[in-house]
């Protein structure tokens, strides 16, 4: 009877310590309170809702539990942040979380507070603007909304490819014709016999000329001899000698502009003169050769212009070689031309360079007059040159300036119309979940707790179920029995072992 006792009283005992380990993950014959620590993988249900140790994956620092809360404790919520925020959270549709916040709004105000984050954060883009197609179809007024959304979409396409056209005719040279008005004219100053100095005792005359742009527009006015490159007054060689006739200006880089010229010279009779006046053309213009000219229909041209036209020749004769496209085959023009009968494309810069000659400069022949009584003192010329378009200038500044962009850019960035669409947005979720509570109660609150406990998993990185675990229908599942013994298997080769290097030590 006592031995039927004993045994009941082990059986219950082993029972006991068996529960206390399944549960607590008490060891046997460790004092009362103490939990065993997991060693490889559990066997039994995890301890987290009894205050075991949380079951913690390889390569993770194990967390701070709180013992009777399934969540980190308050120090080590700042380290786990930043994984539940990259986590997708799943809730029930339309549900909005209390203390939630869209990201982007987070976001922006983050960046305002830190200025850091502000030159990092990416500019919102188009697409945070649009509407959802379920709230135009709640709102149909939304639709104006959208076109605006349309029209500002295909107004900044057509700015961005209207500067990249501004972009590409600004590489090009932009001339505007216009009349250059050439004043020539002259003064003359008799002898007086009772004058003192010696240039009032001899008569002289002064020679003028100077000019201006009609219709100049520009603000800052051109000075005249920016129009030139040089200018040569040629004088009657038998009234002032070989090497006193010719008056010349050339221009230099360090020249001075100015609005005129000057010629004084002493005299008493009316002298002839040439004035050779050559432009100064940007880009540079060339005269062609006769035989160039008459095949080209052009007489001065820039080098870029005559390459052009010769290739346009080319094509309309269809000289180029059918088999070898780099050779064009010469017809008769091109042979008294270029004195050959076939050549390469890369070699008409180097034959042109033969071809192409100065300008011809602009020649008027002129009579200084000392008559008193000749009022025609004064003659008038019009020349036509070329002058940078204004509107060339318009485009650079247009270009260059940043008020505009920066303008649209504070227009793009502003925060108002992003709030106002995550405001509807918000708005439309929680219109939802309204319409699904009112629905559906009691179906609803289930959904958001089940939604709510998978959060809380996913947040406490808790392993296996722990409302299943709660309850102790859990516990007397087949696998329990396979638990044991594994256990007491694993307990007795620990005991087995200990003796052994117990005894090992002792023999030594």
């Amino acid at each position: 009877m006592a031995t039927e006792e004993s045994a009941g009283g082990a059986r219950k005992a082993t029972k006991s310590k068996l529960f206390e380990f399944l549960v607590h993950g008490v060891r046997p014959g460790m004092p009362s309170g103490a939990r065993m620590p997991h060693q490889g993988a559990p066997m039994g249900p995890p301890g987290p809702p009894y205050g075991g140790s949380t079951a913690v994956r390889p390569g993770l620092p194990s967390p701070g539990m709180e013992p009777s809360r399934k969540r980190p404790a308050a120090s080590q919520q700042v380290q786990q942040q930043p994984a539940v925020q990259n986590r997708a959270r799943k809730k029930p549709v339309g549900f909005p979380g209390a203390n939630e916040m869209p990201a982007r709004q987070m976001d922006m105000r983050d960046a305002q507070s830190d200025p850091t984050l502000g030159s990092n954060a990416k500019r919102r883009k188009m697409a945070d603007k649009i509407l959802p197609q379920r709230i135009r179809e709640l709102v149909p007024e939304s639709q104006a909304y959208m076109d605006l959304l349309a029209f500002e979409r295909k107004l900044d396409q057509t700015i961005m490819r209207k500067r990249v056209d501004i972009q590409e005719a600004l590489k090009r040279p932009m001339k505007q014709k216009r009349k250059l008005r050439l004043y020539i004219s002259n003064t003359f100053n008799p002898a007086k016999p009772d004058a003192d100095d010696s240039d009032g005792s001899i008569a002289s005359w002064e020679l003028r000329v100077e000019g201006k742009l009609l219709d100049d527009v520009g603000k800052q006015k051109r000075k005249f001899s920016s129009f030139f490159k040089s200018l040569v007054i040629e004088l009657d060689k038998d009234l002032y000698g070989p090497d006193n006739h010719l008056v010349e200006w050339h221009r230099t880089p360090t020249t001075q502009e100015t609005d005129g010229f000057q010629v004084k010279r002493p005299g008493d009779v009316s002298v002839r003169c040439t004035l050779l006046l050559m432009l100064d053309y940007q880009p540079p213009q060339f005269k062609l050769d006769p035989r160039l000219a008459r095949l080209l229909g052009i007489h001065t041209q820039t080098r870029s212009c005559i390459i052009q036209a010769l290739w346009q020749y080319v094509k309309t004769n269809k000289l180029q070689d059918s088999h070898d496209k780099e050779y064009i085959n010469c017809d008769k023009y091109f042979q008294q031309i270029f004195d050959c009968p076939r050549l390469k494309f890369s070699e008409i810069p180097q034959r042109l360079t033969n071809l192409l000659l100065p300008p011809d400069p602009i020649v008027i022949n002129h009579v200084i007059s000392v008559d008193p009584n000749d009022q025609k003192k004064t003659a008038c010329y019009d020349i036509d040159v070329e002058v940078e378009d204004p509107l060339k200038a318009q485009m650079s500044s247009f270009l260059l300036s940043t008020a505009n962009q920066q303008e649209i850019a504070s227009l793009d960035n502003k925060v108002k119309i992003h709030e106002t669409i995550e405001s509807i947005n918000q708005l439309k979720i929680q219109r939802d979940f309204m319409l699904s509570f009112s629905r559906d109660p009691k179906g609803y609150i289930q959904d958001w707790l089940k939604s709510q406990s998978r959060d809380l998993k996913l947040m406490t990185d808790v392993v296996g179920n722990p409302e299943e675990e709660r309850r102790a229908e859990f516990y007397q599942e087949p696998w329990t029995q396979e638990a044991v013994s594994r256990y007491f298997y694993s307990k007795i080769q620990q005991r087995r072992q200990e003796l052994e290097q117990a005894l090992a030590m002792r023999n030594t």
